[in-house]
């Protein structure tokens, strides 16, 4: 994806080929570029799996649940609404706080695409679409500044383990984990 993205990739080429630019889009050099590039490739990477989560979830909702509603004079907005939802978030709940957990330590799709790069000016050592991760990484490996390496990965660590342990224990799956209401 690097080498498709960059300013002589195939998509500039296939872009400017076809007529629809005429110069070479900033996918990588330039900051807001940079961003919303990282973006749809890590949406482009993730959305797949969550597809196919949600797919075998819906399969697994209840016939019954269906059944009681439509008997109960539910129409389809109703039924999704309050049966459909109800059950995707309280079956996803764990997988969402991992996925939001994951995220935040997305290393592989920052580093390989953008390096954390392009440069910005607001932190000397953090690139404009570094997370945590990727600017500990720089700390780290790249410049030896393993004080502030360690104090960010431990902030980020128990910053990441309060929000999932709260939004976890307050969740219908923590509550309820025998079964669905």
């Amino acid at each position: 994806m690097n080498n498709m993205l960059s300013q002589n990739g195939v998509i500039n080429i296939v872009f400017k080929q076809n007529g629809w630019i005429h110069q070479e889009l900033p996918f990588l050099t330039d900051v807001t570029w940079a961003r919303v590039t990282v973006i749809l490739i890590n949406l482009w990477v993730g959305i797949p799996f969550t597809i196919m989560q949600i797919t075998g979830i819906l399969q697994n909702v209840p016939a019954e649940l269906y059944e009681a509603a439509e008997l109960d004079g539910a129409g389809w907005w109703q039924r999704f609404m309050n049966v459909t939802m109800p059950y995707i978030i309280f079956v996803m709940t764990p997988y969402l706080i991992t996925t939001f957990t994951g995220n935040i330590n997305n290393f592989n799709v920052i580093y390989l695409l953008t390096k954390g790069g392009p440069a910005s000016s607001k932190v000397n050592s953090a690139g404009g679409t570094d997370l945590l991760i990727t600017w500990l990484y720089k700390l780290t490996v790249d410049q030896q500044n393993y004080n502030a390496g360690a104090v960010i990965g431990i902030l980020t660590f128990i910053v990441l383990a309060v929000v999932a342990l709260i939004t976890y224990r307050n969740s219908g799956s923590y509550k309820n984990e025998e079964g669905f209401r």
